[in-house]
């Protein structure tokens, strides 16, 4: 069928499969929420452009109200689970909040690789 785009695990016919790790994007998100989403955008397109698929909650979840904590206590357990279906767990920005915190114990715990990353995307050593 013309113009029909049928996805697989093959690039194109002839060529390897195509993978791409699932990588969980852990960043600040409370207090300026608008600003935090933005970043987390582009801290996804950096890891799409290294190659991975992004899994970025704050872009996920929006109906949530991170000033409520009953819906703080559920987006932080819907995050949890989808981050242990990643591969890697990657921590950007240049503080650690509350929420990130909770997010980096459970990956350290799970045994899932953490790396750390500055505002300008640079790897950085553990915080």
């Amino acid at each position: 069928m013309e113009g029909k785009i049928i996805f697989n695990n093959t690039a194109r016919a002839g060529e390897k499969p195509a993978f791409r790790p699932l990588v969980y994007i852990c960043a600040p998100y409370s207090g300026a929420v608008e600003e935090n989403t933005k970043r987390a955008a582009a801290f996804a397109k950096y890891a799409y452009d290294k190659g991975n698929i992004p899994l970025t909650a704050h872009l996920l979840f929006p109906f949530m109200d991170d000033t409520d904590e009953e819906d703080r206590r559920i987006a932080i357990f819907m995050d949890i689970v989808l981050m242990g279906k990643c591969q890697e767990v990657w921590v950007f920005g240049n503080e650690i909040t509350r929420g990130m915190r909770i997010e980096i114990e459970k990956a350290k715990k799970r045994r899932q690789k953490v790396r750390y990353f500055n505002s300008k995307f640079q790897e950085v050593e553990e915080k």
